[in-house]
């Protein structure tokens, strides 16, 4: 499912759509076809809920997946959210079934017949200022390690089926507050949401568009931010204006890692970072020394190599 594209920049989809798609298993070979047929590239997922997924191409070639996107009765309404790479952030094509299309593994939750209320960016300030508002980073720990609104809890999930554990261990905490969660792009906050609504609350909100949306529309003078937002593609992390980040992967075991962290001496390119150095053994090094050769002699030579 491979396509070689070489313009001088590319545009990044983040995309999901909560619906009833029964068909999801029919649009499967179609989706696959028509993306690699325009050089597209990235992962969809779909299921019985609805679709999710980060793809890049040219211009046009989003544009028109978008269009398709949308011409399915099911995706009206599709919430995307744009940016751009300077270089292809995805190795090849990928159209994935699932059975929930980001996964918490709790039965009966609906974001499409109960959900939080959603705030614009614009408005976000305000609400998690409040000192009535407890706010909540829903995503897994490596991504809220490069950065997090300020004063956010962190859950130290390392999956997102973490969380409704945390949640029910943390509801006295929660108990009489304004509960205002967020993640990268929406749609893991929009079913966070729904389940800690199942749970009794009411004054339940989430970011509308994701971390993405409000540093795409909120200045920086005005931003409560901190850090860089992570992305799940080889550009790593993004900042303000959705410009790339500093941020680059440990290719052994995939935690990003900031300019400072990099600095460490246990960090090795390709081979070992703080994070995995200890836990992997002399002969896993070795193994990534040798891919991390492979990796740079194909750069030399001007070639993608897929392991890097």
């Amino acid at each position: 499912m491979n396509e070689t594209i070489a313009p001088a920049s590319f545009r990044v989809a983040a995309l999901y759509r909560f619906c009833r798609l029964e068909r999801f298993g029919e649009l499967r070979a179609p989706l696959a076809a028509f993306c690699c047929g325009r050089g597209i590239r990235g992962t969809l997922l779909l299921a019985r809920e609805g679709i999710n997924g980060t793809v890049a191409g040219t211009e046009a070639a989003i544009a028109e997946l978008v269009a398709w996107l949308t011409s399915q009765p099911e995706l009206t309404g599709l919430e995307v959210k744009y940016s751009h790479a300077a270089e292809m952030p995805f190795h090849r094509m990928k159209v994935r079934l699932k059975r929930e299309i980001v996964t918490m593994g709790v039965d009966g939750i609906d974001p499409q017949t109960s959900v939080g209320t959603y705030v614009a960016p614009s408005e976000w300030n305000e609400l998690i200022s409040d000192p009535d508002t407890i706010v909540i980073d829903t995503r897994n720990d490596y991504e809220v390690a490069l950065g997090t609104f300020r004063g956010a809890v962190d859950p130290r999930t390392a999956t997102f089926r973490e969380f409704p554990e945390w949640v029910e261990e943390h509801r006295g905490e929660l108990e009489n507050r304004k509960i205002a969660m967020f993640c990268t792009g929406g749609i893991r906050c929009e079913k966070a949401t729904a389940f800690v609504k199942s749970l009794g609350f009411d004054d339940v909100f989430h970011l509308k568009g994701g971390i993405l949306k409000y540093l795409e529309d909120v200045p920086a003078e005005e931003s409560l931010w901190e850090g860089e937002c992570f992305v799940f593609d080889e550009r790593v992390s993004v900042t303000h204006g959705l410009e790339e980040g500093e941020a680059e992967l440990c290719r052994a075991c995939r935690h990003p890692l900031t300019p400072a962290e990099r600095a460490s001496a246990k960090y090795s390119p390709g081979i070992s970072c703080d994070y995995c150095h200890d836990s992997r053994s002399e002969e896993d090094r070795a193994r990534y020394a040798e891919r991390q050769r492979q990796v740079e002699l194909a750069a030399r030579r001007g070639r993608e190599h897929i392991g890097s």
